[in-house]
């Protein structure tokens, strides 16, 4: 008897591993959620995923979402100590297939499958976006992830990139104070470096330090509370952070002519969605000079699913099936 199940996706984090199973139909099965720290490695993960939840019948296919560059089919995770490659999958846990994929190249591939509450837009109501054309998905959590989405009548094709590691460009005195502390620190600044959890902390503490203020939160867990409930300075390092957020998500929609949208993941954007909306994210966005009417065009959304990447990876295994 054939398994009930067509494959096991998964996205793995510099935090948490989301697994899934995907079944005859389709649909996504049985989604969990492992932290990263607890397990020496991702093998060790999946056999307890398989093993737990999957019952006698094993997905026969993987197709595993990464958080990184994926090279020869072997990533070496940026914000953790895990090494894992397709051959050791396959060997393993003797699947028949297994595609390794950046993450947020699955979260570009599930953006057009998006829809309803799954979404919330940013700024004027533009509808979708141009249907031929690219669009770009974005997010800020442990890291900051890019990548884009060709579209065209032969399908789609997810562009991985690495773009959260290119040079963050300030963009007034603040920001530039920003840079000058991280730079003084780690030398060169990435987009990452601010665009992050960490980086909304040294943001915030950045904040507190030129208005000669104690830094009283301890984590940006903290200020993402309690700016979410009328802390001040707290207020002010949220609305920072979505400024320069609207700011790089505009220059990567200029750098992708990202005509068909710009959606907005990871795990501190929908957190602070309210805040985002109301806040400086948009005219960021769209204060691009010459080119400013070029992306006025341009929608933008939030993506409000919890396992955007799951879906991306359901889709990518899906267009495996069809080979």
């Amino acid at each position: 008897m054939k398994s009930q199940w067509v494959g096991l996706v998964g996205d793995v984090g510099g935090t948490n591993a989301r697994l899934a199973l995907i079944d005859t139909a389709g649909h996504i099965r049985h989604p969990r959620i492992f932290p990263c720290k607890d397990y020496p490695s991702l093998t060790e993960v999946i056999d307890e995923y398989i093993n737990t939840t999957a019952g006698k019948k094993r997905p026969p296919k993987a197709v595993i979402a990464v958080a990184g560059p994926v090279v020869d089919g072997e990533i070496e995770f940026t914000n953790i100590d895990w090494t894992v490659s397709e051959v050791d999958l396959l060997s393993t846990f003797e699947f028949e297939a297994v595609d390794l994929i950046n993450d947020f190249a699955a979260q570009a591939l599930a953006c057009t499958r998006l829809e309803g509450p799954d979404l919330r837009g940013i700024g004027p109501e533009l509808g979708r976006g141009a249907h031929d054309c690219p669009l770009v998905a974005l997010g800020a959590g442990t890291g900051f992830g890019v990548a884009a989405l060709a579209r065209g009548e032969r399908g789609d094709i997810a562009i991985s990139t690495e773009g959260g590691h290119a040079g963050f460009a300030p963009s007034d005195e603040v920001e530039l104070e920003i840079w000058r502390r991280l730079n003084a620190k780690f030398g060169r600044v990435s987009i990452e470096r601010l665009l992050s959890g960490s980086g909304l902390y040294e943001v915030y503490r950045t904040l507190a330090e030129l208005d000669s203020k104690v830094v009283a939160l301890p984590d940006e867990m903290a200020v993402t509370k309690e700016g979410l409930v009328g802390d001040p300075l707290a207020a002010a390092a949220l609305d920072r952070f979505g400024g320069m957020l609207g700011a790089v998500a505009g220059d990567l929609a200029l750098t992708y002519g990202a005509r068909g949208g710009v959606y907005v993941s990871g795990g501190i954007a929908p957190r602070m969605a309210e805040r985002l909306a109301a806040g400086p994210f948009r005219r960021r966005f769209e204060d691009k000079g010459r080119l400013s009417d070029y992306v006025r065009s341009i929608p933008t959304f939030l993506v409000l699913h919890p396992y955007p990447a799951i879906v991306g990876a359901a889709r990518q295994l899906e267009q495996m099936e069809r080979m």
